[in-house]
């Protein structure tokens, strides 16, 4: 019975996702009530996610040890592809967060996608295929939760890229959107490059792509490592680890329900579930573990640092995406894969909350810039609490949910750095530990910034009667907010430790050593709110100076990338197009011109007039009966 639930946990919303394209677009100009098919796509939508929730919450209630299931798909050259589901309580608890952020946002995007607020005005004729895709991303990232197999990982995981481009470019009115679409499909195909050779290595050396089988191997050191490595590349893709987070802050140029299901429960945590899955191989790869810890950390930083100097309410998120990624990656790195997967449980939690809240906002206002906001929270009470809820999980404000999942992290990092506690060398938990003590007191600086900008002090622009969203809007922002505040007490239960696999207490630390990351968090907001107190018309962040623009630019890394690898790819390309015009294509065609020449010439002495014609045959017979009367005579 569990391994069925695990084959129908990506099943339900496949059917739904490959029904819902089979519908048709709706009129340009048609209203919601003249738009069947879009009733039609909404039911299918919700369907699929709330059934995917259904079955997560019975997997969750049934699944104890361990369970696997399988059976052989295709077997050549002596390596085995199987189909199967491989279930335990970290996969469970995974697909309920996977499942609750995409039925939130299926129903979230049923009043976002208008033109305006009201029912009566003109919906996005292309509603239809959002939602399938939004069915299909969910299905895909359930895939890679389950799978049983490395080949079924890859499967899910190369649709769910599939289905981001498509999601991120859906409103081709921005112009924007396409090539954000474009960067984030590249940028994740060059690490998915690498998981994929990872993958074959591991297969190759233990004669199946069953992870159960690669996981008991006993693969050779170097083969291990570059394996790992190789498997990096591609985790570093998909969860926008340094430096192939260029296209996450791109990425807002998609719809904020479809940010909301990237970033917090799909795509992103792919790659940290991913290496959570496989952590028995890099527990005896610590090479590979250094360089997580590395990027990790520079991750972190990275991230929290570009945060405070946006002004677009949704990179502001996306940045602190970035650096919460970091915090996980960083937890992997020193050795407590159970605190990087309850922190992406919160993660996905408050995260959610804050994209769909911002939504709410920039559904209200018109605008993502909090430059034009301001003095919002008496008109839009709702989301300013949920809002405020959700940015104290974000900076770790105790009892909230991200209080207590970051303070694993932080303890974990501790341990490996003081005590030696991780299977990596002592000096990445110090790494790790110090840009996550700096990241606490970074996050609680931008998260306060946030929240003074767009909801307190004067609107600096006149709005049009701003509102809290309507009920379909509101109540999944509502409903998210007890999970953000709450999920962190589940650190407390041991039916949730047990199945995320930590050792008792692993994920609670109440101790004097909760009071370094509490006086850094409340030095972080207090310096925000002392210089938003100065001037409530000014930007805290221009007490960054010099470093604003630099921080906002994310350092200047898309410039880097476009320098050393845009550029001399693209001339390349240019050169290969060139010679592939003037040299191959050149060569036939000019053999093509050639041929046609000499038949035209050829032609031209057929079409010759009579007297040139007679004078050319008799000079042709003269010429003929000399060369006999020569070859006869020397005979």
């Amino acid at each position: 019975m569990t391994g069925l639930l695990g084959a129908l946990l990506p099943a339900v919303p496949l059917v739904a996702g490959l029904a819902g394209l089979l519908l048709p677009p709706a009129p340009r100009g048609a209203g919601t009530g003249a738009d069947p098919a879009r009733r039609v796509a909404v039911g299918l939508g919700v369907a699929g996610a709330a059934g995917a929730l259904l079955v997560a919450v019975a997997l969750l209630a049934r699944v104890g040890p361990p369970v696997e299931t399988s059976t052989t798909w295709v077997e050549l050259g002596g390596l085995r592809v199987t189909l199967g589901v491989r279930l335990d309580g970290a996969a469970a608890l995974v697909a309920v967060a996977v499942a609750a952020v995409a039925l939130a946002v299926q129903v979230y995007s049923v009043g976002y996608l208008r033109r305006g607020p009201h029912d009566d005005v003109e919906v996005d004729h292309r509603y239809p295929p959002y939602a399938a895709q939004i069915s299909l991303f969910t299905a895909a990232m359930l895939l890679v939760v389950v799978a049983g197999d490395l080949i079924m990982l890859l499967v899910g995981w190369e649709v769910m890229g599939l289905c981001s481009y498509l999601l991120i470019a859906h409103d081709r009115r921005l112009p924007g959107a396409p090539a954000a679409a474009m960067k984030a499909f590249l940028v994740t195909r060059v690490g998915d490059v690498g998981f994929l050779l990872g993958i074959a290595l591991l297969g190759v050396s233990a004669g199946s792509f069953r992870i159960a089988d690669v996981l008991a191997h006993d693969h050779a050191t170097g083969t291990l490592t570059a394996a790992c490595l190789l498997l990096l590349a591609g985790a570093a893709g998909k969860s926008a680890q340094f430096p192939l987070h260029t296209w996450l802050p791109d990425a807002m140029a998609g719809p904020t329900p479809v940010s909301a299901l990237i970033h917090a429960a799909t795509m992103v945590a792919a790659g940290v579930y991913a290496v959570a899955r496989l952590y028995p191989l890099f527990e005896r790869a610590p090479a590979a573990l250094a360089v997580l810890g590395v990027l990790a950390s520079v991750t972190l930083l990275l991230g929290a640092l570009a945060a405070t100097a946006q002004d677009d309410l949704k990179r502001v998120l996306a940045w602190s995406t970035v650096s919460q990624l970091g915090y996980m990656t960083g937890a992997l790195a020193v050795g407590s894969p159970s605190a990087a997967l309850f922190h992406l449980l919160t993660h996905a939690a408050f995260k959610a909350l804050l994209f769909l809240a911002a939504g709410a906002v920039i559904h209200a206002v018109g605008t993502t810039l909090m430059s034009r906001m301001g003095g919002l929270r008496s008109a839009m009470p709702v989301t300013f609490w949920c809002t405020a809820v959700g940015l104290g999980a974000l900076a770790g404000v105790p009892p909230l949910a991200g209080f207590w999942s970051k303070d694993g992290v932080l303890a974990a990092a501790q341990a490996a750095a003081l005590d030696s506690a991780g299977p990596a060398p002592a000096w990445v938990g110090w790494l790790v530990w110090l840009a996550g003590l700096a990241g606490v007191a970074v996050t609680a600086w931008y998260a306060t910034r946030m929240l003074l900008r767009a909801f307190l002090g004067a609107a600096r622009m006149p709005l049009l009667h701003p509102h809290d969203p309507p009920a379909v809007m509101r109540v999944p922002v509502l409903l998210l907010a007890v999970p953000a505040a709450l999920l962190g007490l589940a650190a407390f239960l041991p039916a949730v430790t047990d199945r995320l696999g930590a050792p008792e207490g692993a994920l609670t630390h109440v101790g004097p050593a909760l009071l370094l990351p509490l006086a850094l968090l409340a030095a972080g907001a207090a310096l925000a709110w002392a210089g938003w107190r100065r001037d409530r018309a000014a930007d805290p962040a221009r007490a960054l100076g010099p470093l604003g623009p630099v921080f906002a630019a994310g350092f200047m890394l898309d410039d880097v990338q476009r320098a050393l690898v845009v550029r001399p790819v693209t001339a390349l390309a240019r050169l290969a197009r060139a010679a592939d015009e003037r040299v191959v294509d050149g060569a036939v065609e000019g053999t093509g011109r050639g041929a046609r020449g000499l038949g035209g010439a050829l032609a031209g002495l057929h079409r010759a007039a009579l007297p040139r014609a007679a004078v050319g045959v008799l000079a042709g017979a003269l010429l003929i009966g000399l060369a006999a009367v020569l070859i006869g005579g020397v005979a």
